[in-house]
């Protein structure tokens, strides 16, 4: 097999086919160094400090979602065990990390992936996060991993919700699922990002089985067929949807809705240029997140593009720094008066 060339089966042949089936135009970031996690930062929410880290690992096998570029930011090749376990290491040592041991009340872990394929992101390096966090953490109260539904594993997950107890705060175990758009044509004729209805519902009862929690990401408006209307009204049918499954199940379901950027090296992106799709304003983002009002859902606005957004492509626009700050008071209160005050503001 000729250099640079991956072996037909691979991991990196798959990730490689993935990336032509979604017609992506990106690089991988292979001179990122291995022993650094990719990013991390804080958010701060009703339920405290969270803790976000993203780590460097081979990328996501799927790689075909419309709109999706989070893959650059990891390898096309393998990343071992012992790269990881330094990145572990890093995190718990970085001193913004150090000096927020005591208040850290949640942390999300992911590879702009899956977390739970053990085939990019190695299951030693996964069980050495777990103690680590056990001994640094004390606060600790819910461990999220993001993971495609396919790769949820029950006993696998029985076993880290165990070693999760065994620290000093019983900590709770959160599956964080890509749900992305409610409409499941969309979602999987347009979007691509191949989950039924059904496979969602299913690992509903399997979180309700094991006392998990569940955290769904949605996007606004992630595809340039979606007017903004329509893009409102597919939050509220999932709003709706996933209410009624969490009282339905018993599943404790938070809900994290990202407005759409317009990501670089995508079809999106082309649409974009050729003036075939806007990013949803923030406005329609607070008019979205107000249906989840009186349900049994709390909702976290994502707020930043994360740097991945193209030239323009952001869905934060000149003027928007009044809303902005409402948003990011309403992740911290749950207070939906801030999302009615920003529907409310006089538009620019």
């Amino acid at each position: 097999m000729a250099e640079g060339i991956p072996s037909p089966g691979s991991v990196e042949a798959q990730i490689v086919a993935g990336t032509l089936h979604g017609d992506k135009q990106y690089a991988f970031d292979e001179a990122h160094d291995p022993d650094h996690p990719a990013d991390f930062w804080f958010q701060e929410s009703e339920e405290g400090l969270i803790l976000f880290v993203v780590f460097y690992t081979q990328a996501c096998r799927w790689s075909r979602c419309l709109g999706c570029n989070l893959p650059a930011r990891m390898s096309r090749r393998h990343v071992g065990f012992r790269n990881l376990m330094a990145q572990v290491d890093y995190l718990l040592d970085h001193p913004e990390v150090r000096s927020r041991r005591q208040a850290l009340h949640k942390v999300i872990v992911s590879n702009n992936g899956s977390v739970l394929d053990e085939a990019t992101f190695s299951s030693t390096a996964l069980i050495y996060l777990i103690a680590e966090l056990n001994l640094h953490l004390p606060k600790l109260a819910v461990l999220s991993l993001e993971t495609r539904a396919e790769y949820v594993d029950p006993p696998e997950l029985e076993f880290i919700a165990r070693a999760l107890r065994e620290g000093e705060t019983p900590t709770q175990l959160e599956l964080a699922i890509g749900f992305e758009v409610f409409d499941e044509r969309i979602r999987n004729e347009i979007f691509r990002k191949g989950l039924t209805l059904q496979g969602f519902e299913a690992l509903c009862q399997l979180a309700t089985r094991y006392r998990f929690r569940l955290k769904c990401y949605l996007m606004q408006k992630p595809v340039p067929e979606m007017s903004d209307e329509e893009a409102v009204r597919d939050i509220a049918n999932a709003v709706a949807f996933l209410h009624d499954r969490s009282q339905r199940d018993g599943c404790h379901i938070s809900l994290h809705l990202n407005p759409t950027y317009v990501a670089f090296g995508t079809v999106l992106e082309r649409r974009f240029r050729l003036g075939e799709y806007s990013p949803p304003r923030l406005r329609d983002v607070a008019r979205a997140a107000l249906h989840a009002e009186g349900t049994s859902l709390s909702v976290f606005l994502g707020l930043s593009d994360e740097g991945l957004a193209c030239e323009g492509g952001s869905f934060v626009r000149p003027g928007d720094e009044a809303i902005l700050a409402r948003l990011e008071a309403f992740n911290r209160t749950q207070d939906y008066d801030l999302l009615r005050e920003v529907v409310a503001m006089p538009k620019a």
